[in-house]
């Protein structure tokens, strides 16, 4: 009986870690997910596409103002591939927020460095939120955000 237990025991603690992973990665994909598409509307030259998915862009001048010269200047035909990836949230087990360096290209261009401001929410029993709130101009190539 005492066996039992403690194999009962040990497969509640497996799935419980299982479900935790699996939130952690879920979270970590959409953030990804959500600056790819951010990225593709500013490559489109969409700038509503931009503000929409730029939590609080639309209603700061700022922001708004980048928005619109990136849209312009970075203007890419063709499928945008995402050449380097470092968050500043991932591994982040609760709420956080910091800076994305994403390179990015597109046929005809070369690579553009850009940094986007990342803020997740939550933890991970809960579940974790990610929203983004700004985009830079593009920065140097070696630069960091």
């Amino acid at each position: 009986m005492r066996r039992l237990a403690v194999i009962i025991a040990a497969v509640v603690v497996f799935l419980a870690i299982s479900f935790g992973l699996a939130r952690w990665l879920t979270t970590e994909n959409a953030e990804r997910d959500a600056v790819t598409k951010l990225l593709a509307a500013q490559a489109r030259g969409d700038v509503p596409a931009m503000l929409d998915r730029l939590d609080g862009c639309a209603e700061d001048p700022r922001c708004a103002a980048t928005v619109r010269e990136n849209a312009r200047t970075l203007r890419s035909p063709g499928k945008l591939d995402v050449v380097a990836y470092d968050s500043g949230t991932s591994y982040s087990l609760g709420s956080a927020s910091g800076p994305t360096r994403v390179v990015w290209t597109a046929p005809g261009r070369l690579t553009t460095v850009q940094c986007v401001a990342v803020r997740r929410t939550g933890n991970v029993l809960s579940g974790l939120s990610v929203s983004l709130t700004a985009l830079s101009r593009p920065i140097g190539r070696t630069a960091a955000c």
